[in-house]
């Protein structure tokens, strides 16, 4: 037996033991006397007075949750005395969340319905949220969320399991799930399917974090609900559902960073509207500016970065009838670290060997070229009706514009053409989606599910020097799912086919060329959850994805200047097929929850940038040179996230994301894999159980380890040496009156200012990451 094999069992073994010794020795833990209380009732629907099978109820922040059964009945028990904060969500309705004061048992039935209702110390209010109830779903909202605020989307989501994010320099990042990342993973902006120029790895989302109040990551191919590209998951960014007939309210957020000296602010102001029932409205907005980003030893010259954002939302809701309006505005100007435009190849090749950029400088707000300027709005209008017998019909439009300009480090030699300040790149991506969703009611009292048809039709207008061509692209999407709750089991299958054509404009040798592309596939899937004790749950789910070849992988043929690379397409790309296998087991007690998740995901014909042997010299510079291709890939790899009460008052989370993806059609690994990641925290809570609530003092530490899972000479630069960061943080909430309360954190990242590059930013051939980071933050909720 290899040393290697023998390793690899003895962790095994570390790790079993460790779980079973864990659930064994906290069993009794979990019956203390002193957290004896419970919540239990019966969960109906307003309309039609049927239970409502196979909700989630959850405790906010406690990690402990159940299903209503096949008669809507759900209980929670093990708890403690103290305050908390309940939500529940199930498919067609929108979720809900109170606080709440628990001294002894509590049971209450209680019904759901379009509009607000009062049931005693619990308010509910109706929201659809179509997260898959067999896949894993991790959901970021309340303190958690808060402790993120400021931050861009991708950095928001870091912290949970399986999720990392992919850099361009320390001001641009974007999402990655199990490895995946851009146009297959899929982001639902408000129920709207985001549609930019994702396909850049600088191309970040045009979404403002600060519009949701819960962000979630559905984990594995999610293609039959959300439609082809959603291979590695889904991140849905959910807003508060509107205040229906409630008294103004709102809150303002502000957060300062002393790296890159960044200050942010944003509000919300909503309510219903006097003496109009069954009217609601929001207005938000937020304004951010940074500067210069410092590494341990220098500052990336034009790192700053500006976003001016507002969003509007109006609904009214009179029985079973409900319309929304929502409209957002996202505006950003990104500075693109200039050290990473590099004039010619001995230059590139001594900085990739030195490991310090040539050009440095110091703190500066100013962000010249060269630089991104990205527009986006959306506009959204959305009707529903809940009919008496149980169905419901929703129909949801939108659009959205995308108006991308991306400026080089030069400008042109004309005078008269350089004083226009014109992009060197300029997008224009416009799209139209339309969905119509239709939720039978229960057969049966145990079978739900839902039929849907959605479309979606874009068109992308290109200026400048050519990089991918103009396109029209139509998709047509139908798709069944149907859920069967019985005897603790519940069961979900769905099927969906989706259509897409492609047309492609470009110009050769002064000529229009117009190349056309169809595509076509089905997507799958079947899932299980079930509650095998009152601790232990658990989830699988095997579904099947597909994606088609975006056009850049097709037809990119030039200098990407915000990547700062040079990128060749292969217009005989096939379409990407995926089957995924994902499954989870969670226990939960008074005082530990543990959650082990793993996937198999096989993608035949897997498209991505293959670094080339050689950089390029171009007429604009030295670049990087990447290739689009294909091969067969495996993805595998473990989600472990444990949070422990090791003593009265102090926690320890732990979490463990290992990855590895194995290349099949050149029996290799595959490059740019995020390398194994293990975070533990330690968080001592102040005043617990009394009227001070949420103080808390934790520190942590992120260890990211060294990708050796690639091929050899398969890059310009070896991965980066493995990196050990710590942080401090600390946070309160002080209640002002019954409905006034303002929360502080304070936090340190990077606290030893550790010089170190992450194997993800794909200017880790130029420079060092982001230095230290001081953040503070503040939020006053008012009206609530």
């Amino acid at each position: 037996m290899s040393k290697l094999s023998i390793v690899r069992k003895s962790i095994i073994s570390i790790f079993s033991g460790v779980f079973l010794l864990l659930l064994t020795s906290t069993y009794s833990l979990a019956q203390t006397p002193a957290c004896a209380c419970f919540i239990k009732g019966v969960v109906r629907d307003q309309h039609t007075g049927l239970p409502v099978i196979g909700a989630t109820v959850l405790m906010v922040g406690q990690n402990k949750a159940v299903f209503t059964d096949e008669q809507g009945r759900y209980m929670l028990d093990h708890i403690c005395p103290g305050s908390y904060e309940i939500e529940c969500r199930i498919v067609g309705y929108n979720p809900f969340r109170e606080k709440i004061d628990l001294t002894s048992g509590h049971e209450e039935d209680f019904t759901l319905e379009e509009s607000e209702i009062h049931l005693k110390d619990v308010e509910i209010t109706a929201h659809r949220t179509d997260a898959p109830a067999s896949q894993p779903l991790t959901t970021l909202s309340g303190t958690e969320l808060f402790k993120t605020r400021g931050d861009n989307l991708a950095e928001s989501l870091k912290g949970l399991t399986g999720v990392t994010s992919l850099q361009t320099g320390a001001s641009i990042s974007k999402p990655v799930i199990h490895g995946m990342h851009s146009n297959r993973v899929l982001i639902m902006n408000n129920g709207i399917r985001q549609e930019g120029q994702q396909w850049g790895s600088e191309h970040a989302p045009e979404i403002d974090p600060f519009v949701a109040t819960r962000l979630s990551v559905v984990k594995g191919a999610a293609g039959v609900r959300y439609g082809s590209d959603a291979i590695g998951g889904v991140i849905l960014v959910e807003p508060e559902e509107l205040p229906i007939n409630k008294p103004l309210s709102g809150e303002v957020n502000m957060a300062g960073f002393m790296n890159g000296r960044q200050g942010v602010i944003s509000s919300t102001l909503q309510g219903g509207i006097r003496n109009l029932k069954g009217f609601g409205w929001r207005a938000q907005g937020t304004l951010k500016r940074g500067g210069n980003i410092r590494t341990p030893n220098y500052f990336l010259d034009n790192t700053g970065s500006s976003e001016n954002n507002f969003s509007l939302a109006a609904g009214y809701r009179n029985k079973g009838f409900g319309i929304d309006l929502f409209y957002s505005r996202f505006d950003t100007k990104i500075g693109i670290f200039s050290g990473a435009h590099i004039g010619s190849l001995t230059d590139l090749l001594n900085v990739i060997k030195n490991g310090e950029p040539l050009v440095k400088s110091g703190f500066s707000y100013a962000i010249e070229r060269p630089n991104q300027n990205v527009l986006h709005n959306l506009i959204k209008a959305e009707t529903h009706y809940h009919f008496k017998d149980g169905n419901k019909l929703q129909w949801t439009i939108a659009q959205q514009l995308n108006d991308r300009n991306e400026f080089d480090l030069h400008r042109p030699r004309n005078d008269s053409i350089a004083a226009l300040n014109r992009p060197e790149l300029s997008f224009k991506l416009n799209t139209l989606t339309n969905d119509i969703v239709w939720d039978h009611k229960p057969i049966g009292k145990k079978i739900s599910g839902q039929i849907g048809l959605s479309s979606l039709y874009q068109y992308n207008l290109m200026n400048g020097r050519p990089l991918i061509p103009n396109f029209n692209q139509f998709t047509v999407g139908l798709f069944w799912i149907e859920r069967l709750v019985t005897h603790g089991w519940e069961l979900e299958a769905g099927a969906r086919f989706d259509y897409r054509t492609l047309s492609t404009h470009r110009i050769v040798r002064r000529e229009k060329v117009s190349t056309d592309f169809t595509f076509s596939n089905f997507s799958g899937t079947i899932g299980a959850a079930r509650n095998l004790t009152q601790n232990l749950s658990m989830t699988l789910n095997v579904g099947t994805a597909w994606r088609a070849p975006n056009v850049s992988e097709l037809f990119s043929d030039g200098v990407h200047h915000g990547a700062a690379a040079y990128e060749k397409g292969d217009s005989t790309l096939q379409q990407e097929k995926a089957v995924n296998t994902i499954a989870s087991f969670k226990y939960t007690s008074s005082r530990l929850t543990i959650e082990l998740g793993g996937y198999y995901n096989y993608i035949a014909d897997y498209i991505y940038l293959q670094p080339q042997p050689e950089p390029i010299l171009t007429i604009r510079g030295a670049f990087p040179y990447f290739k689009y291709t294909q091969t067969n890939a495996v993805f595998r790899g473990v989600d472990l996230a444990v949070d422990w009460e090791v003593l009265h008052k102090l926690i320890w989370t732990g979490k463990l994301s290992y990855l590895n993806v194995y290349d099949k059609g050149n029996k290799n690994y595959l490059v740019m894999i995020p390398p194994n990641r293990l975070e533990n925290q330690l968080k001592y809570l102040i005043g617990a159980g009394t009227k001070i609530q949420n103080t808390y003092i934790s520190a942590g530490n992120l260890f990211v380890a060294q990708q050796k899972r690639v091929p050899e000479n398969s890059d310009f630069a070896p991965p980066p040496k493995a990196y050990s960061l710590w942080n401090i943080q600390a946070g309160t909430t002080i209640p002002v009156s019954e409905k006034n309360e303002f929360e502080v954190s304070l936090a340190v990242n990077n606290l030893f200012n550790v010089a170190y590059r992450d194997y993800l930013n794909r200017f880790r051939y130029y420079a060092d990451d982001m230095g230290r980071q001081v953040s503070l933050r503040l939020r006053w909720k008012f009206g609530a």
